[in-house]
């Protein structure tokens, strides 16, 4: 399989060498740390829209390259942004707050590929992602309040990700927690050492790839309806409609077949060795 041509100048798109339908899309610019500016935002919204409708792709990996998985906004970036009026400032702001909901809405499982510093909009790009797995050595920060300003766009994914009080603490103090304290409030949620990161996140790949793709496509549009809460009649009527509709599809009963005759699923293929690092 080979990911969807685009003429990306800040990313690059590898299909993984060893497992059929998963992509890379790697944040390409080491020399400042992979922080995004327009152009990013841009090519990171079109790569996640086109990966999102290529029926060859399973899941998207986002990573960066280098030592640090992305610094967040560029500070030359946020420079012509201060000096803009407020009519540029508000077309910005929704094309970034754009990128994010695609990441974050895309009908394929992601998964986020964290070494190093993830800061700013960098903690919005892993809490986007439905997995995010770190390495030992992974910090993050939400820290524009540092800068005079405050996470407004990636606000709402990082409290969905660890909650409203500590999504408060980190947006106030600007702290710069670890990776074992990123687990322990569920900003990612696996932790590996550094150089085990990419045979961790092949394990997660493959757990995810044993799992019917259209199931998962129904996941995450169901649960992009709910929320933690009161069980309503409305969520027992809308969880009832769709599992009564998803039983009678192709792919259920291939996946019923399949455990009843102690086989494969279909879509399954055989696992194949774990890779080294490679970001």
């Amino acid at each position: 399989m080979q990911p969807t041509p685009a003429p990306y100048q800040t990313l690059r798109l590898t299909p993984h060498p060893s497992l059929s339908g998963v992509v890379q899309v790697t944040m390409a610019k080491p020399a400042v740390f992979n922080a995004f500016d327009e152009q990013m935002i841009a090519e990171l919204s079109d790569a996640f829209a086109r990966l999102g409708g290529d029926p060859a792709v399973r899941v998207i990996v986002l990573a960066g390259e280098g030592k640090h998985f992305s610094a967040g906004a560029d500070l030359q970036w946020m420079q012509r942004a201060a000096q803009a009026p407020l009519e540029w400032n508000l077309a910005d702001a929704r094309t970034f707050a754009g990128m994010l909901a695609t990441i974050e809405a895309c009908p394929k499982p992601t998964v986020a590929r964290v070494q190093g510093a993830a800061l700013g909009g960098g903690v919005g790009l892993a809490c986007a992602c439905d997995i995010a797995v770190a390495a030992d050595n992974a910090s993050f920060s939400v820290s524009e309040a540092k800068f005079g300003i405050l996470p407004a766009v990636i606000g709402l994914y990082v409290m969905n990700a660890v909650g409203k009080r500590q999504a408060r603490r980190l947006a106030l103090t600007a702290t710069r927690i670890g990776a074992a304290e990123a687990l322990a409030i569920g900003l990612v949620q696996q932790v590996c050492p550094l150089d085990a990161l990419d045979a961790t996140v092949h394990t997660v790949l493959g757990e995810l790839l044993n799992c019917g793709p259209q199931a998962q496509v129904e996941i995450k549009a169901l649960y992009a309806q709910m929320a933690p809460g009161p069980i309503t009649p409305e969520v027992r009527e809308l969880t009832a409609q769709t599992i009564s509709r998803v039983r009678g599809t192709p792919e259920a009963r291939e996946g019923f077949a399949a455990f009843l005759g102690k086989r494969p699923a279909s879509w399954i293929t055989p696992a194949p060795q774990t890779p080294r690092n490679t970001p």
